[in-house]
């Protein structure tokens, strides 16, 4: 760590451009602003002085690109890092507390004293910052209360997973105050899923956690979900000639849980029919045999999502190999073939009985039209509702961008791009 003032001079004399330039922070002036102003947020925060050792601390938000409703049933996703951050300084406080300030929301506090989950904590990020203390206590370091100011560029409900990269950073802060750096990132993840299904109360798979802390695309294989096999694939879209947009298409989450609830269990209906817990576990050509007698045991609509998943598990696959192997427009395809499945066989695209309002569905017709078949779009996420994505051409962009915008209102198409770093100890 370093001390906060030497810090500040280090940020001043353009020390940490280099390191801000990795993460695709953009505007070196506005990157340095905000890193000043996180620093100043801790030291007025908690009293620190220019004496106290520091660090600063990243984790990315993540997009899914491949593997829409696989990974519960331990397939395979594409998915990769953000360039919108949880960004933070953090120091240790000499108390058993930890204190967690994100710039804009109420203090947080956990004491120590217990790190099994607390019941008033559910959904909360008081429930993160103890799972996640609780998670590297487990693994046998001394994690002991520390301070945290957090500036978050990852929006919640943006599609891009704010919790899990609230729970990669403060899994890049305890590894680097308490674990002297020797936890590794896909270790980290599976703290944060840890820590999101057993002290937050949300079931969830480890795409999120694993694409924010490894970094970069990542394909992610769910086969053994307690030893996920990770592939790093480099994917740089400005040479390639394409923006990554991520689209708000309006439409609210609320009031959708039955809606993401039945896709698991159905699947699920179609896996306990062979004796199986998850579709991975069964053979797609044992489905297509028995067929006829399936669809009366779980219906048809559970029988097209699991062929969905068949397809769209495989296609991670085949979307890897083709940017490992540089043919971009193979994985333009994929991608296009991926959001057909998911609006046809998935069919997370509209609730059920929705008429008058199908937000995601307009979202992609306008997507489409404005690529000019050009590029890809698809449905991002769990879907239903939220967002979109589209990979668009960069001569097309603008026009791209003005198009939808006109439809979907203004600032509900957002340019991103693949950050090539994860969780990540940007000063120490």
């Amino acid at each position: 760590m370093q001390k906060l003032g030497a810090v500040r001079r280090a940020l001043a004399a353009g020390e940490l451009d280099g390191a801000m330039t990795r993460l695709l922070y953009g505007d070196l002036t506005d990157a340095r602003r905000r890193v000043s102003e996180l620093l100043d947020g801790f030291q007025h925060t908690f009293g620190a002085g220019e004496d106290t050792l520091v660090a600063l601390c990243s984790a990315p938000g993540r997009t899914e690109i491949g593997g829409n409703h696989t990974d519960h049933q331990h397939g395979r996703v594409l998915a990769g890092a953000v360039d919108l951050d949880f960004l933070a300084c953090a120091a240790p406080n000499g108390t058993n507390t930890i204190r967690f300030q994100s710039q804009g929301w109420p203090m947080v506090e956990v004491a120590l004293n217990t790190l099994e989950p607390v019941e008033g904590e559910k959904e909360s990020t008081a429930a993160l910052v103890r799972g996640m203390a609780a998670q590297a206590a487990k693994r046998g370091y001394p994690v002991s209360g520390f301070d945290v100011f957090a500036a978050s560029e990852v929006l919640p409900g943006s599609g891009l997973s704010s919790s899990a990269a609230c729970e990669v950073l403060l899994g890049v802060i305890e590894n680097h105050l308490f674990c002297s750096d020797e936890l590794d990132p896909v270790t980290i993840a599976q703290m944060g899923q840890q820590a999101e299904n057993v002290f937050f109360g949300k079931p969830s798979g480890l795409m999120d956690q694993t694409a924010s802390s490894v970094g970069g695309a990542v394909a992610i294989d769910f086969a053994d979900p307690a030893a996920p096999v990770v592939r790093s694939v480099a994917v740089d879209l400005d040479s390639l000639g394409y923006a990554l947009c991520i689209i708000d298409s309006g439409a609210s989450h609320a009031d959708l849980t039955d809606e993401y609830a039945a896709v698991p269990k159905e699947m699920g209906a179609v896996a306990a029919y062979f004796g199986k817990s998850v579709l991975r576990e069964v053979a797609e050509a044992d489905v297509l045999k028995d067929l006829p007698r399936l669809r009366q045991a779980v219906g048809d609509r559970a029988v097209l999502r699991a062929l969905h998943f068949y397809a769209d598990d495989k296609r991670v696959e085949q979307q890897a190999d083709a940017l490992a192997q540089g043919d971009f427009d193979a994985f333009l395809a994929l991608v296009n073939q991926s959001g057909r499945s998911s609006w046809e066989l998935l069919q997370d695209i509209t609730p059920a009985g929705a008429v008058k309002e199908q937000a995601m569905a307009v979202a992609l017709a306008i997507a489409e039209r404005s690529l000019k078949g050009r590029g890809a779009c698809r449905v991002h996420g769990g879907g239903f509702a939220g967002t979109i994505q589209a990979f668009v051409p960069l001569d097309q962009l603008e026009e791209f961008r003005t198009q939808v915008e006109s439809a979907l209102g203004e600032g509900s198409c957002h340019v991103l791009r693949i950050r090539p770093v994860g969780g990540t100890v940007l000063w120490s």
